[in-house]
């Protein structure tokens, strides 16, 4: 079982994050810090004060941000050109001011906007976070104190500031938290505030192959994509995915926390029963080959000695091994491809394997099925109701289905 991951483990991938960079010694840990957050994937647009512009050049950071930096309401004033900081402030996921020096705490607090980046804290719809940075006795003052105390009561995060040698020469609190510390605190708050956070989901994808010869094998026609949208879509939702995954050509989906690779459904059975104990939640998805031969040549098989008859052998049932290990905290989903309605068939299996919900599809229906980019599925449920969702692509499926059981089935 994969431990949970840290936070300097969680990605930022897709994340929006606008960093406000203030007059502070300390701006130049916010070159690193830039760097840190495109590192984890986030998208960063730099506002610089121009106090800030005195400690390190907007050149460094728009190159490590990969974007212009802004540090005044007129970009360009020959053209007319202005900064629309009510953007900025719609764009960003999370305003995060690193350095916070004392002036621009007292700023956010009583509503000044002297700066372009005052402009955008007070324009701000998204959540906002601040990294205190100034010398010992400016930290401790009454004053600072307050304001930090107000800004956490109007919802500001506040990073606390680590302890040691100050640009003064005192030792004490007040240095900026560490670039990568910062990077760890908003990662984790991100991950805290998605709907599947703390969750542990296993999910099978794709088709098994059971060798036949060194070249052949049984098998069928499971692309894997239904499977990775719903790793994909559990993943940026907070959940600590492992993805366990048949032969497929297919990349493993961003914030994906583990993935096994397997052929068989033998070395299936055996990644699923390795992590199942450990799972919140189970999604089957594998389309897992009842029977294997029941003997395997080492060589291929020409022509004229191919046998007349393959015996075959039963598989394990991953599924029913899962079903009949369920603890109750855990909750199992399964799903069901058939060539006919199908309904009486997943009905019987969602019984049989004690699952919490079975995921029905056709291949009567066009577009659903393997090989397509899209699905039509229909949810059936042990209390007998059910819900359909029309034809859609595949990753969209996947966000009616994630979100439907989080919504449905109890956690």
């Amino acid at each position: 079982m994969p431990l949970a991951p840290s936070p300097s483990e969680l990605t930022l991938t897709g994340r929006r994050i606008v960093l406000g960079i203030t007059g502070s010694i300390a701006a130049y840990k916010s070159a690193l810090l830039a760097r840190e957050l495109r590192r984890r994937g986030a998208e960063v647009r730099v506002v610089m004060t121009p106090g800030a512009t005195e400690f390190i050049t907007p050149l460094t950071l728009a190159t490590l941000v990969d974007h212009p930096v802004h540090s005044d309401f007129t970009e360009d004033q020959d053209a007319g050109v202005w900064t629309n900081h009510v953007e900025l402030g719609i764009w960003g996921d999370l305003i995060l001011v690193a350095p916070a020096t004392a002036n621009t705490l007292a700023a956010m607090v009583h509503g000044g906007c002297d700066n372009l980046l005052q402009a955008v804290l007070l324009s701000a719809r998204c959540p906002v976070a601040v990294a205190p940075a100034m010398d010992l006795d400016m930290y401790t003052h009454d004053a600072t104190q307050a304001n930090l105390k107000t800004l956490a009561d109007r919802g500001v995060d506040v990073i606390d500031p680590g302890t040691g040698p100050l640009a003064s020469g005192l030792v004490g609190k007040g240095r900026m938290a560490e670039p990568e510390e910062i990077a760890d605190h908003v990662a984790a708050r991100f991950a805290a505030e998605l709907p599947w956070s703390g969750k542990r989901v296993v999910i099978t994808a794709g088709p098994t192959h059971e060798p036949l010869d060194a070249v052949r094998f049984l098998g069928n026609r499971s692309s894997g994509k239904m499977g990775f949208a719903l790793a994909e879509v559990f993943a940026k939702q907070g959940a600590d995915v492992t993805l366990v995954a048949g032969p497929v050509a297919l990349s493993t989906p961003d914030r994906v926390r583990r993935r096994i690779d397997v052929e068989t459904a033998v070395e299936m059975d055996e990644a699923v029963k390795g992590l199942w104990g450990d799972m919140d939640w189970g999604i089957a998805c594998a389309a897992v080959s009842d029977f294997r031969p029941a003997q395997t040549s080492n060589d291929k098989w020409h022509r004229g000695e191919v046998p007349s008859a393959v015996e075959l052998t039963e598989n394990p049932d991953i599924l029913k091994g899962m079903g009949e290990a369920k603890q109750p905290q855990q909750k199992l989903v399964g799903f069901a491809l058939e060539t006919d309605s199908g309904e009486q068939s997943a009905m019987g299996k969602l019984e049989r394997k004690n699952l919490d919900a079975i995921v029905l599809n056709t291949l009567m229906d066009d577009g659903a099925g393997f090989g397509h980019d899209t699905n039509k599925v229909r949810v059936l449920f042990q209390d007998g109701k059910s819900v359909s969702f029309e034809l859609k692509s595949k990753y969209e499926v996947a966000c009616d289905l994630v979100e439907l059981w989080r919504t449905t089935i109890t956690p």
